[in-house]
């Protein structure tokens, strides 16, 4: 039984610091084999009102109450017992989202590295003194929303309750957290070890189910006053409809068609590792994957081919087996997937990686295409899957061109050893995140992120995540 390392029961939602018993159920089953995994919670919008209920009075009661140092005391704490669970959290994780072994352990160590972070972050917070007419002192204060709600994707659960949750919880919101139903297991031990590390009850509260129902339950909930949501453009604008009727802020993380831009002064010893597990990490179930990657015509046959050497070795197969690649997520993403492949019949496949297991899992092998036009539905299309295009390109202008000409905006990374180039590069991507010779500096738990366009607004991480979820009051005080 996957949960018993953390005391969960079947099927219960955690409101008030209790589980509570779900009057209806899911079933969820294990992407590398698709058997039977557990059953979960199929949440309602009494559910709902409870959870927000329950995290008011936390609100309002001792978690309100508490000074940010305590809160960041308890956050560092709760990352800590985090750290005594890595092993057993990641075991969690491959087998319910399909993750490789060594993935969704480095995933547990960043929940932990959130929760270390924002620990020492919450008393770093600070107002300003502002000059103003004499007879006057004027200063700011950094004050939390409230009740913020948080709905999770299914691809990186532990990272993105770090990231959100964990930011939230610094400035002194309660949380009502509704973690997708294909990938909620890791969700439901966090909010036990939270628990049991001292965080009081309300402060974090859990309700599973469907988006449809449970979330959108919590998306247009009157005491919700700040929203934050990772996952598709279309649910994106949904939720967003909703929060407006409400009139309250909401950071939307809505994914990418990420661009590496490789120029003929590149470092290809450096970058092609890059290049290639930036597209086929978590099987390419990421919104920053670079499924984009644009090679400038003088080197691109040999930027293909070491890519190609690459890709012929990947091996995908089973999570805990810790290969390169895992199954995706449900039957449902790998038919949108083998959809976009169908669509690429028109192209040439530069090489493919291995599926080496028969299992009846949800794989795909992971396939790199060949001279792309940019406009293919392919070079602009979220895929989710482990594919990537190579589009060549001839100078700056063309490649800046390239890079910008999609809907998204979300993460862009610049191979070259000009100097000039790489600053101008990353003025003109119209992008939320550029990196230099590296894509994704290793996680960057410090490092804001979100992105423009339809990869959504708002940042998270960073400290730019603490002012977010918080709102600024100005004091004006008139003492003559």
């Amino acid at each position: 039984m996957p949960l018993t390392p953390f005391n969960i029961p079947k099927a219960h939602h955690l409101i008030g610091g209790a589980w509570v018993q779900a009057a209806d159920t899911i079933s969820v089953t294990d992407p590398s084999d698709n058997s039977p995994l557990t059953t979960i919670g199929r949440g309602t919008a009494a559910d709902i009102d409870r959870a927000v209920a329950a995290a008011q009075t936390a609100r309002d009661g001792a978690w309100g109450a508490m000074t940010a140092l305590d809160r960041g005391r308890i956050l560092t704490r709760i990352g800590q017992a985090v750290l005594t669970h890595v092993d057993a959290l990641a075991q969690l994780e491959s087998r319910d989202v399909g993750k490789p072994l060594t993935q969704a352990r480095a995933d547990a160590l960043a929940l932990a590295r959130y929760l270390e972070f924002y620990g020492g972050a919450a008393d770093k917070i600070t107002g300003e003194t502002i000059p103003y007419l004499d007879g006057y002192t004027v200063y700011t204060l950094r004050e939390p929303h409230g009740v913020t709600g948080h709905i999770i994707p299914w691809n990186y659960p532990m990272q993105i309750i770090g990231r959100s949750v964990g930011a939230a919880l610094a400035m002194g919101n309660a949380c009502v957290l509704k973690p997708a139903e294909d990938a909620c297991l890791t969700a439901l031990a966090f909010a036990q070890i939270a628990t049991d590390a001292g965080l009081p009850e309300g402060a974090l509260n859990v309700v599973t189910g469907l988006g449809a129902e449970a979330g959108a339950a919590l998306a247009a909930h009157p005491g919700i006053q700040h929203m934050s949501f990772t996952g598709s453009v279309a649910t994106g604008e949904a939720i967003q409809a909703a929060a407006a009727k409400n009139v309250i802020p909401i950071t939307l993380e809505l994914g990418g068609k990420s661009p590496q831009l490789v120029f003929d002064d590149a470092d290809l010893d450096r970058a092609i590792p890059f290049l290639v597990n930036a597209g086929i990490q978590n099987a390419g179930q990421t919104c920053s994957a670079s499924s984009r990657i644009l090679v400038q015509r003088g080197i691109y046959t040999c930027v293909r081919d070491l890519m190609a050497d690459a890709y012929r070795r990947l091996r995908t197969g089973p999570a805990l087996e810790d290969l390169n690649v895992g199954p995706l997520i449900s039957a449902k993403q790998k038919s949108i997937v083998e959809g976009f492949l169908d669509q690429g019949a028109d192209l040439t496949i530069a090489a493919q990686g291995q599926i080496v297991t028969d299992t009846p899992g949800h794989y795909v092998a992971p396939t790199l295409f060949d001279d792309v036009p940019p406009d293919h539905a392919l070079a602009q299309c979220e895929i989710f899957g482990p594919v990537q295009v190579l589009i060549p390109f001839e100078d700056e202008a063309q490649a800046l061109d390239i890079a910008n000409g999609t809907d998204f905006g979300l993460v862009a990374s610049v191979w070259s050893e000009n100097g000039a180039r790489q600053m101008r590069l990353a003025r003109a991507l119209k992008s939320g995140q550029v990196f230099i010779n590296n894509y994704g500096a290793g996680g960057g738990v410090e490092l804001p992120f979100g992105g423009v366009g339809k990869s959504g607004h708002g940042r998270e991480k960073g400290f730019e995540a603490l002012y977010g979820f918080s709102t600024l009051k100005t004091v004006a005080a008139y003492h003559g």
